[in-house]
Order: C-alpha cells, then sequence, then structure tokens
C-alpha cells in the first residue's frame, strides 16, 4: 500500500514539473523572440545542421562566426576584457572553453537538456555545458598516395625518413587543440615522448589548424597529416583513411552563454538545441563523435576505436607549452 502511495506521489510530481515547465519554455521562446537574432562564436564546421534545426523550430536567424579555436579563444578573450561582447554563446574545444570560463566570460544557464549527461560531466557552476561531443585526433592519408599497407600503424611510424617532407600538421605554437595533443601524448609515448617530438618537428610542414591539413591531403600537397578523424567522413568523396591508432586522443568540446549576452534567451534556446538528442543525432550522422550511447558517426571502425580524452590545459601550460615546442616546430 505505502509502495504504491509513493510511486503515486512520485508520479503525481513528474507530472507537476513537466507541467509547470510548460509555461517557463512558452516565456523563454517568447522573450528569445522578441530578441530577433543569435550571434554564435565556434569551431564546428559541422554547427550549421543545429542552426538549422534552431532557425525552422523558433524562426530566429543564426549568425555564426567559424573559426580555429585558437581566434575563437583570443576573439572572445578580447571582448571579454573589453566589456563589449558581441556574442551570445561559444562553443569550441575544452580547453579554451575552460580558460575562458576562468577569465568570467560565461553566465551561468543549467539546460534542461544537461539532465541527459553524467553527473560527474557537469559543471557545478553550470557556466559550460557538460562535454557533448569528442573529436579524435589521428593521422589522416590520401589513398591515392599512400597504399594501406604502406600507411604508418602507429605514431612512430611517422619518424621513417620516407615521410619527410610528405606529411602535414598545425603548428602548436599557434593552434592550442595541437599543443594539447602533443603534451598529452607524453601519457601515451612515455620516455619516448621527447625524442618522438623532436623528430615529428623536422619530419612536417605546418599550418594554421586541423582544416588546412585535410585539405592539403585533398589537393594532394601532402600524404598524409595529423588531423580529425571525422574529415574522413565529412571529406567523403575525398581518397582519404585514417589509422587505427590505440589510444586515439580525442578532444572535447563544450559551450557556453556569455556573460551580458546581447541576446541571452536566444542563446539559452540554442544551447538546448544543440546539446538536445535530436541536436547531437543531426551532428553524429555529419561524422562527429556525441556522447550518446549507442550513436557513432558513419565513419568505419568508429564503434572500435579506444578513445581517451585529452587533459585540459590552462593559460600558463599554454605558455609553457608553446615555450617548450616553439625551437621544435619552426615554419620552413
Amino acid at each position: 500500500m505505502w509502495r504504491g502511495a509513493r510511486k503515486l506521489l512520485l508520479v503525481t510530481a513528474l507530472v507537476l514539473a513537466a507541467a509547470a515547465a510548460l509555461p517557463a519554455q512558452a516565456d523563454l521562446v517568447a522573450a528569445a523572440k522578441r530578441e530577433g537574432r543569435l550571434v554564435l562564436y565556434g569551431s564546428l564546421t559541422t554547427l550549421d545542421v543545429v542552426n538549422k534545426i534552431f532557425e525552422s523550430r523558433y524562426g530566429i536567424p543564426v549568425e555564426y562566426w567559424r573559426a580555429a579555436s585558437t581566434r575563437v579563444l583570443d576573439r572572445v578573450l578580447n571582448e571579454t576584457r573589453a566589456g563589449r561582447p558581441q556574442f551570445d554563446v561559444v562553443q569550441t574545444n575544452s580547453s579554451p572553453m575552460m580558460v575562458l570560463r576562468e577569465a568570467g566570460a560565461f553566465a551561468r544557464y543549467p539546460s534542461p537538456s544537461y539532465e541527459m549527461f553524467g553527473r560527474s560531466t557537469r559543471d557545478p557552476q553550470a557556466l559550460v555545458s557538460p562535454q557533448f561531443l569528442v573529436i579524435p585526433i589521428g593521422i589522416v592519408y590520401n589513398t591515392r598516395l599512400v597504399r594501406p599497407e604502406e600507411a604508418p600503424r602507429g605514431l612512430l611510424d611517422l619518424l621513417d625518413p620516407k615521410w619527410r617532407g610528405k606529411m602535414v600538421m598545425p603548428d602548436p605554437t599557434l593552434h592550442t587543440t595541437t599543443a594539447t595533443w602533443l603534451v598529452n601524448l607524453r601519457r601515451v609515448l612515455g620516455a619516448q615522448w621527447r625524442p618522438f617530438v623532436e623528430r615529428l618537428g623536422q619530419q612536417v610542414g605546418l599550418v594554421e589548424s586541423f582544416l588546412p591539413v585535410v585539405q592539403k591531403l585533398v589537393a594532394g600537397e601532402y600524404a598524409l597529416g595529423i588531423t580529425y578523424v571525422k574529415y574522413v567522413k565529412q571529406f567523403s568523396e575525398a581518397p582519404l583513411d585514417y589509422v587505427r591508432l590505440n589510444p586515439v586522443l580525442a578532444d572535447a568540446h563544450l559551450v557556453g552563454l556569455a556573460r551580458n549576452a546581447p541576446h541571452p534567451n536566444a542563446g539559452k534556446l540554442l544551447i538546448d538545441t544543440l546539446t538536445s538528442r535530436a541536436g547531437l543525432h543531426a551532428l553524429a550522422q555529419t561524422g562527429e563523435f556525441v556522447l550518446v550511447p549507442g550513436i557513432y558517426p558513419p565513419i568505419k571502425d568508429a564503434d572500435k576505436l579506444r578513445v581517451v580524452l585529452m587533459e585540459d590545459l590552462d593559460e600558463q601550460e599554454f605558455r609553457k607549452a608553446r615555450d617548450e615546442l616553439g625551437p621544435l616546430f619552426r615554419r620552413r
């Protein structure tokens, strides 16, 4: 009897909570529509699929400024420190997002969609979202220039003299995610890390970020490169494949609402849309590795990869990494 009564009370509480949420959601949507637009800064090339869902659902246009994570970090820091943010929402890699969080760039917003993520992944202050997707970083190669049996099997194979001048990667002194990747390789390579990094710097051509890497692979300017595995799907018409590294290091992505956002209600709705199951499923179809159990991108062996999340670097650690890596990776 008491068990049945408790169950009835629980169901009643859930129904009342849901009913109470409906007016609040309606008020949020109405306020967002009055604001009339939304400005998003980010680094994902695939966010347009979420922006289209948002625009079709609410009729609010999204102005999306996309750049490499380093440029996103610099622009948001500059606007925040000047006290004149022009953005409503920021989405990029975890390390820059945590730097921005510490710099006071974000306002508290515990989106209802965060409930589907593990409590341990949530920011206690709700200044940034839980990790909603990860992006594995690996070795991608042009199959017209490298036969699968000739491709590297692991990271140390990149030091083979035959790859000198045929490999490209982002400059770690300019690109925060590459610096984070190289620093995190210490955990994978151990005592071999320093010799690996020293020799790698002599092997590669350098570009600004991961996107120019894959563009140069597609153009046939280089045979292989260090970039995002997801580009195998996102450039599916190009002759690309990737090395199944074990483990493969990955960078988590977060999103946050600007403190003093020009259009805060529209910003909240976009965060709700991006981190919803529908938004994440749409991203997965573009090749993104979303953190929803059982959903994988349409990339061969994506479900078999042993993905290890990278540890974030703070501002001081970034400076130290650049000082250490700078002499080893000089543009040639």
